[in-house]
């Protein structure tokens, strides 16, 4: 207990350098690209770390009376690590919801083909096959890339397939043929639509 301030003031510091260290998994936010995010954020928090633990060990080691250099030193070094763990946070979250949107985006044409070409050559009639087969090569060449004008032609999409579904378990020959005819019409207002936003 027979301290100076400063010696205290480096002792809390360092400890609270290692306490973020600790918690920056928590920071971290769940998403396909966390390990990316996390390593950033390790990288800012072990490097405040080791800066403060050789800073406030010469503050410990030199004993000073004033308190005032070893807290404004420390506090200067903590707030560029609090500006540095901001921006990384804020530029992590931007990005991951970017990934958010694109793996949405991707993920609607890979569910919505995918079902279609479940539905491949299951029908008993070769022209309704065919018009599932030309469906197929529509939706799986149709751009990933979504936008909110297009949001309401990717729901009647997604509806019209699994009414097509039906269909097909039925094996109703003239129904396929039709709807495969609706959403096709479906995604090419939809591509139209994507070309116009562009």
């Amino acid at each position: 207990t027979e301290h100076p301030a400063s010696v205290w003031i480096s002792y809390g510091f360092i400890h609270f350098s290692y306490i973020m260290v600790i918690l920056t998994p928590f920071l971290i936010r769940k998403s396909s690209s966390a390990a990316v995010f996390g390593f950033s954020l390790y990288s800012i928090s072990s490097a405040y770390f080791m800066i403060e633990f050789v800073v406030g060990l010469i503050f410990v080691l030199l004993r000073l009376e004033s308190y005032k250099p070893a807290l404004i030193v420390q506090i200067i070094i903590a707030g560029l690590y609090a500006i540095m763990l901001i921006s990384n946070l804020l530029a992590n979250e931007s990005t991951a919801d970017s990934i958010e949107k694109h793996e949405a985006e991707v993920d609607y044409i890979k569910t919505t083909s995918a079902k279609v070409k479940g539905l491949m050559d299951r029908m008993s009639d070769k022209k309704a096959n065919k018009q599932i087969e030309k469906l197929y090569d529509m939706l799986h060449a149709s751009p990933a890339k979504s936008s909110p004008a297009v949001k309401d032609i990717e729901i009647e999409i997604a509806d019209r397939v699994e009414g097509l579904e039906v269909k097909v378990r039925k094996d109703l020959a003239e129904d396929v043929i039709k709807i495969c005819d609706e959403i096709i019409s479906l995604a090419e207002e939809r591509n139209r639509t994507l070309q116009a936003n562009q």
